[in-house]
């Protein structure tokens, strides 16, 4: 009887920490949007293709920077946060996707999190993940190695996204846009 009911315990906690992957929030009388980890393919898909596709095909990555990416970029885990509400979201991501692609970068190293723009839950995600990591402005792009941060872009490149990634895994001196703003932690009334 123990083992069943540890059983039960153990399957109720792995279905609570578990999340859908590519799910939508659906506003009453607004657009839908992406919430929680996503993939490319979510992306895809009709409510984000039009403004995905059209990024993605027109933009042509810098091949030269490219070649060198690829010599190091798998040895970073990858964390992207961005809201497929926001404007410079859908401008940088679809090139991003296109970059990891031309790297040939480990797709399951990317953990890729949409943000809601709900005012509750403002750049929050069903699961938390961005807890503790100081995400303001969307996308945030946060680049780890042997599980630390590196460094991140936020919001948009200084230069290029390749010429800006090329610089957080090689020299490093690279400073973002924005710097990070602390969060006030939420209260709950009860």
């Amino acid at each position: 009887m123990k083992k069943v009911i540890l059983l039960i315990v153990l399957a109720s906690t792995i279905a609570c920490k578990s999340q859908k992957l590519n799910a939508e929030f659906m506003p009453e009388g607004k657009k839908p949007y992406l919430i929680g980890q996503f993939d490319k393919s979510a992306l895809q898909t009709e409510n984000y293709n039009s403004w995905y596709d059209t990024n993605y095909n027109n933009y042509t990555p810098d091949y030269e920077v490219i070649t060198v990416l690829k010599q190091n970029l798998s040895d970073y885990d990858i964390k992207l946060f961005m809201g497929t509400w926001c404007g410079d979201s859908k401008h940088e991501v679809p090139k991003f996707f296109k970059i990891l692609e031309a790297t040939e970068y480990p797709i399951k190293q990317l953990t890729a999190v949409a943000l809601s723009r709900e005012k509750e839950t403002y750049k929050e995600s069903p699961q938390h993940e961005e807890e503790g990591l100081n995400i303001v402005r969307v996308p945030t792009i946060i680049f780890f190695r042997n599980g630390k941060e590196v460094n991140r872009i936020i919001e948009k490149p200084i230069e290029t996204l390749e010429k800006d990634m090329l610089n957080i895994i090689t020299k490093n001196d690279y400073k973002p846009n924005y710097f990070g703003v602390k969060r006030k932690p939420k209260i709950n009334k009860k």
